[in-house]
């Protein structure tokens, strides 16, 4: 009987226990299988799974970007006794991470069109927005008002 060459044996908790246990150490340990082209010794659903996760962990990062930047202009706009360098800077930051990830994963800008995602980030603005000033959900406009091309241009502010 052949014996188990030391990638075998390192691969064989490849079930979903070993990715329930340890997700890192899954993922090293199915990259080493990738390297050394043992793909018959792939977990492959969950590759499939993590590959998937990775697109939803950008357009979650997007979202987050696009609620706070958002929640800026709403405080701006607001409440514009309270305005400081700080909400400026906040704002220029959340824009420039913001064109990073679309120039970075530029299939990331489908979501800027689709409706759904676009209201979801205003509603997450809107209850940012509310916890920071404390003025009444309300009080905001119930949807975005603002092109987007202005919310994304840099030095706009409303007023």
């Amino acid at each position: 009987m052949a014996q188990a060459s030391d990638l075998e044996k390192a691969a064989e908790p490849r079930t979903s226990a070993a990715y329930e246990a340890d997700v890192v150490a899954w993922a090293r340990e199915q990259a080493r299988l990738l390297r050394a082209g043992r793909f018959d010794l792939l977990d492959i659903e969950h590759i499939a799974d993590e590959i998937e996760d990775v697109g939803k962990s950008e357009q979650r990062e997007l979202a987050s970007r696009m609620a706070v930047l958002l929640a800026h202009l709403l405080k701006w706009r607001f409440q514009p006794e309270r305005r400081s360098r700080s909400w400026e800077l906040t704002i220029r930051d959340q824009r420039a991470a913001i064109e990073r990830r679309l120039r970075r994963t530029p299939s990331l800008k489908e979501s800027l069109r689709d409706p759904d995602w676009q209201a979801d980030a205003w509603s997450d603005a809107l209850s940012l927005a509310e916890k920071e000033t404390g003025l009444e959900r309300a009080q905001f406009p119930s949807a975005c008002s603002w092109p987007l091309a202005e919310v994304l241009s840099e030095g706009w502010l409303p007023e």
